[in-house]
């Protein structure tokens, strides 16, 4: 199965975190935990502030895998590439409002014969450090016409 795609390729997608984001996600995803959503409580806790929920900053990579499938799809691949999932997702420090992040994607491996590509990712903050790593998985579903 041709994929598109090849080693090294990369995509990246900065964002810089807002408090209608932090609401929004508590909305979307229910999760209301004061330290997403209470300024008064967070600045009790050791962060001293509100942190970014962590699907949210797992979330900036979906623009990334997003933009490798396109290229994918561009570059003649057989098939569609759709997220098989994220693998050993760790939050290593917590996003906070009006942090720059930074989303980034490299292929590094790719099976044309399973159809499967997988991905270093990692949000990196506005200091270079990182907040989240992460692999991800492609997987290339046949087009039924």
């Amino acid at each position: 199965m041709k994929l598109g795609l090849a080693p090294g390729e990369s995509a990246t997608f900065t964002k810089t975190l807002t408090e209608r984001d932090l609401l929004l996600t508590a909305e979307i995803t229910g999760d209301h935990d004061p330290l997403h959503v209470d300024a008064d409580y967070a600045a009790r806790t050791p962060f001293g502030r509100r942190i970014a929920h962590g699907a949210l900053v797992l979330g900036l990579l979906s623009a990334t895998a997003s933009a490798i499938a396109h290229r994918a799809i561009a570059s003649g691949a057989d098939g569609v590439p759709v997220s098989l999932g994220y693998d050993r997702v760790r939050f290593l420090k917590p996003a906070f409002i009006g942090d720059t992040l930074t989303a980034e994607y490299v292929i590094e491996t790719l099976d044309e014969a399973r159809g499967r590509a997988e991905a270093a990712c990692q949000v990196l903050n506005q200091h270079g450090e990182a907040c989240l790593v992460a692999r991800h998985i492609l997987r290339w579903v046949a087009e039924t016409r």
